[in-house]
Order: C-alpha cells, then structure tokens, then sequence
C-alpha cells in the first residue's frame, strides 16, 4: 500500500478564505472594505464580545471571529455617541479576525469606519445569531481539521466508501471505470485529499484541478461527468474501506477465509482493508464491488466467515457424536 503524506493541521486561516469558501453557505456581505481579509483566523470558534464592548477585557477571546448580535447591538445603541465610539474603537485595538452582524442588521457608518480604519473588515448575514454560531463553528472545525495527501482512488460505491490503493499498474484507474460503469460514483483519481472530522471520520475530496477527471493509460484525461453523467461523480465521501490491489505473484500470504478483520491505521483511525489480487482476466471491479458489499453486511453485524466457521464447527462436533 502506497505510503500518505503527513499530516497537516492548519495553525490559522485568513478571513479572506473563510469568506470566500462559506460566503454563499452563512450568507456574509461585505460592508465596508476589504481592509481585513489578509488578517488570521486563529481559532475555529465564535465569539460574542458583549464583555468586551462593556470595557471588561479580561480572558476575551480575541483570536476568533466576533459576532455582533440583538444583544450587542441593543446594549451600543444605549450607549451616549461618544462612548458607543470609545467603547467600540476600544474592541477595535485588539487584534481581533472580523466582525460579522448577525440578524441583517448593520452598524452605523461611524462604528463600520472605525473597524476599517484599524484594518477590520466587517461583515453582515441575514442568519440569525445563535444558528450562525452553530453553523460557522461547523465549518471553522472542518477548516482547521487535519488534512492528508495520498495516492490513490477514491470511489462511491453502493453507499461505501472505498479507496483503492496499488503499486503502479496494478489497475487502479481501469477498475474505478468497472465500478463506474455498474453505477458507482468518482470521488478522486490519482490524489485523494483526506480531511480528518472531529476525529471519528475521514472525509475525502479531490483537488479542484482533477476533479470530475480520471487518467487511463492509452486513453489520457477523461471527464467522468460527461462520459457517464452527473450522478457519476461525488464531490467528497467518507472513507469506509481501504482496497489494496496486489500482484498475482505477491498474493501467497492474503486471507483465504476472512475471519479476521484487517485494518490500518490510518489519521488516527483504524479503517477496515481488504487486499485483493490482480492478474490479467480477473474481474477486478467486481470483486471490489463485492468487498463494499460485505462490508455492508458486517456493518449490519453478518460475518459471511464467522457463519462458515460455525458451520464447520458444527459439523466436526456432529461427527464426534456419531
């Protein structure tokens, strides 16, 4: 099996990709300028600076976006001009990503000026407050979660998904076309960007650059949506089963009866891998498809195996009695 990357874990990300990348998904708009989009994310969190603005800075969360809502909004309105200003310029001093307004509501010119004029960038969403810390938390987690890179494809299949892994030649490619001509979805070709979730799942996506695509000796580049249709192609799934494909000759050794659960460790997790050999002939897409399929079944807690096994046992224990 072809050896991962390592591990990246992002330490920060600017403001300018988390509006970019979650601009449509929190609804955000831009007030103001751009002043503050080269500035640093810290923390995948939300904060609500409603201490802050009352001039108690102690423990305040300035690495994390700050989010203005009916609360904040309501408590500066009370405030005499001079001091909403001198409170809010205050905020400002910290080093803080952005500020985002929540509920459609804006802040007065004054106040956006301010942000502006300390290299602020200040943004609204319609979404109300406490769903857009739910869902911006949401995507910061995903943001800052640890990323990989390895060989390999990555393939929808019957709900499963499964990575498929081999030396060069082994079929790789050649056996996703199979699969995808018996109603499986691409992933990934060649580079799979797994992504690690709140540690318990490993997402896979491909790069922008091949995605929708697969390389096929002899044929080169083909786009897989336009040969095979929409439904042929998934933008990101979770790794279910790890595939090994192994030359014919290196197969002496492979399990035969398949009581045992093999895995590898892989971000962490252990993720259940089956190895299965190639040679010229074999249905290599088949037998993939199949090793999804009994994946299911021991999902659903059915070990074809462990049946034989009792199968066997019984009839030993018959024979002894006669």
């Amino acid at each position: 099996m072809s050896q991962p990357t390592k591990v990246k874990r992002p330490a920060s990300i600017t403001v300018e990709d988390f509006f970019k990348h979650n601009e449509k998904a929190l609804k955000l708009r831009c007030v103001g300028t751009d002043v503050g989009f080269s500035r640093k994310i810290w923390e995948p969190s939300v904060n609500r600076p409603g201490l802050a603005l009352s001039g108690f800075f102690t423990y305040f969360a300035y690495k994390r976006i700050q989010i203005i809502g009916n609360s904040e909004l309501s408590f500066l309105e009370g405030l005499e001009p001079r001091l909403r200003a001198a409170r809010f310029s205050q905020l400002c001093t910290w080093d803080i990503p952005c500020l985002v307004v929540a509920r459609g509501h804006r802040l007065d010119d004054e106040l956006v000026q301010i942000a502006n004029e300390a290299g602020i960038s200040v943004f609204q969403t319609n979404i109300v407050t406490m769903k857009f810390l739910n869902a911006a938390t949401i995507k910061l987690e995903t943001a800052f979660a640890p990323t990989m890179m390895v060989h390999g494809c990555l393939v929808d299949v019957q709900g499963i998904g499964v990575l498929i892994q081999g030396s060069s030649g082994s079929g790789k490619s050649e056996s996703v076309i199979g699969l995808l001509q018996r109603g499986a979805s691409l992933v990934a070709d060649d580079a799979v960007r797994l992504r690690l979730i709140e540690d318990r799942e490993i997402i896979g996506t491909a790069p922008d650059m091949t995605r929708d695509m697969i390389e096929i000796r002899g044929l080169g580049i083909l786009n897989v949506a336009a040969l095979f249709g929409v439904g042929s192609v998934r933008m990101s799934k979770r790794l279910d089963l790890l595939v090994n494909l192994v030359h014919l000759k290196d197969a002496e050794d492979l399990e035969r009866v398949g009581t045992a659960c093999i895995t590898h460790d892989l971000m962490g997790l252990s993720i259940p891998k089956v190895d299965i050999p190639v040679a010229p002939g074999r249905d290599v897409a088949g037998l993939i498809e199949l090793a999804a399929l009994n994946y299911k079944l021991r999902a659903f807690g059915y070990n074809s195996a462990v049946e034989f096994d009792q199968r066997l046992l019984k009839k030993m224990a018959d024979d002894q009695l006669g």
